[in-house]
C-alpha cells in the first residue's frame, strides 16, 4: 500500500507540473499573439494614411495647426514629434490608432 502511495503522489506531483509548465506557456504565447496582433493593427493604420511621392504622411500638425507632410520613425511617429509635449504625443497616439487628421 505504500508504494501505490508514493507513485501516486509522485505521479500526481508530475502532472501538477506539466500542468503548470502548459499553462505558463500558454499565457507567453497569448500574450505574443496579442503583441503581434496590436502591430499589426498599427502598422495597418499607419499604411491606410495619405502620403506624398516622396512617402511622407500628409497630415495636420496639432501642435501648429497646420499641414505637414513627415515621415515615420519606426514607431509610426511624425519626423516632428518631440517627445513629453502633449500634443506631440496625441498625434502619435493617433497616427497608432488610425485617427489622425490628415489633408
Amino acid at each position: 500500500m505504500s508504494d501505490e502511495r508514493r507513485l501516486e503522489r509522485f505521479l500526481r506531483s508530475k502532472l501538477q507540473e506539466a500542468g503548470e509548465q502548459y499553462e505558463q506557456f500558454r499565457e507567453s504565447t497569448d500574450r505574443q499573439l496579442e503583441e503581434a496582433q496590436q502591430a499589426y493593427e498599427v502598422a495597418k493604420n499607419a499604411r491606410q494614411l495619405p502620403s506624398d511621392d516622396e512617402g511622407r504622411v500628409k497630415l495636420v500638425c496639432r501642435r501648429y495647426a497646420e499641414r505637414r507632410a513627415a515621415m515615420l520613425d519606426e514607431e509610426y511617429r511624425p519626423a516632428c514629434y518631440e517627445a513629453g509635449h502633449p500634443d506631440c504625443e496625441g498625434c502619435a497616439e493617433d497616427v497608432r490608432e488610425g485617427r489622425i487628421e490628415t489633408w
